[in-house]
């Protein structure tokens, strides 16, 4: 079974199980190693790099970003 037919069948779950299955999964994620994390880390900014590289994902200069954030909190 591959993760595209368990997101699937995760997905048509009613509500209440899907959230236990959550649960389950990000509390699962807990007992990781530190080396684990940081490779999990890299692997994530890899995908972001590629997407960045692919033009699949919008930039936003951080003075916009920082504008907007300021405003959102007035």
């Amino acid at each position: 079974m591959n993760i595209e037919t368990i997101r699937r069948e995760a997905l048509s779950l009613p509500v209440r199980e899907r959230a236990r299955l959550a649960e389950q999964l990000l509390s699962s994620l807990d007992s990781l190693t530190e080396t684990e994390i940081e490779q999990l880390w890299f692997q994530e900014a890899a995908r972001r790099a590629a997407e960045m590289d692919q033009g699949l994902v919008e930039r936003i200069p951080a003075e916009v970003v920082r504008q907007e954030a300021q405003a959102l909190l007035k």
